[in-house]
């Protein structure tokens, strides 16, 4: 668990001095950063598609993923959640860009390979340098998030824990679910997520990305469902 509470600690440290520098900053060279972070996540989502993986399973995973995540509407559920933190910091009142931090930093620091594979590692075999290159990735986003989000950035560092930390402690069993191939497939699926997301931090879309959540967990059933299929 070090390379959970680590990776945790990272994203705190990282929001407390990104808010700090958020002091002072122009409003149109906020503007620029939010939109070089957009950029920068979309990069980050490029990148992580072009790993080895059947793109029907990337096909069929989001669609059935949406299907399921827009009838439950996480989406909304997540707002709601950044909303009631927002309520309980501000003293009753809520602040739009609390919940928009909350939301975004939720879904970069926790969508992804890095997260699942990092703390089944770290679970499995105490290895913790997946989880450490994490920390130093998320500590850079969570500066550049939190300079224009604010403080609510910080409080992503709550579901970041708990998810991070249920894989680390279910290790065993998930180890002997995830082959390379199923684990490709995570990695393809989420990174069209955080594409997704780059998108809207960049201002292009307005997607309600936390309703493509179950996308990555249908991933590696419709990875296997294809595998024996074929």
């Amino acid at each position: 668990m070090i390379g959970v509470i680590v990776n945790t600690v990272a994203v705190i440290i990282g929001s407390l001095i990104g808010v700090l520098c958020k002091k002072g900053i122009p409003e149109r060279v906020s503007n620029a950063v939010m939109l070089g972070v957009g950029l920068c996540v979309i990069y980050i989502g490029v990148d992580g598609m072009l790993g080895e993986t059947n793109p029907l399973v990337a096909v069929v995973s989001i669609v059935v993923g949406a299907i399921i995540g827009t009838l439950i509407d996480i989406d909304k559920g997540l707002n709601s959640a950044g909303d009631k933190l927002s309520a309980k910091v501000s003293r009753g009142g809520q602040n739009n860009s609390f919940t928009q931090g909350f939301v975004a930093a939720s879904l970069l620091f926790c969508v992804g390979a890095m997260a699942i594979v990092g703390s089944v590692e770290a679970g499995l075999t105490g290895n913790n340098s997946t989880l450490y290159t994490k920390s130093i990735l998320d500590f850079t986003a969570s500066i550049m998030l939190s300079s224009t989000f604010g403080i609510g950035v910080m409080f992503s560092a709550i579901p970041l824990f708990i998810y991070q930390g249920l894989i680390a402690l279910c290790a065993g069993l998930l180890d002997s679910v995830l082959s390379d191939g199923a684990i490709a497939a995570i990695s393809c699926v989420g990174s069209i997520i955080i594409m997704g997301l780059g998108l809207n931090l960049a201002g292009a879309t307005k997607l309600k990305i936390a309703n493509y959540i179950p996308a990555i967990i249908l991933s590696p059933f419709v990875y296997y469902l294809f595998e024996l299929i074929m």
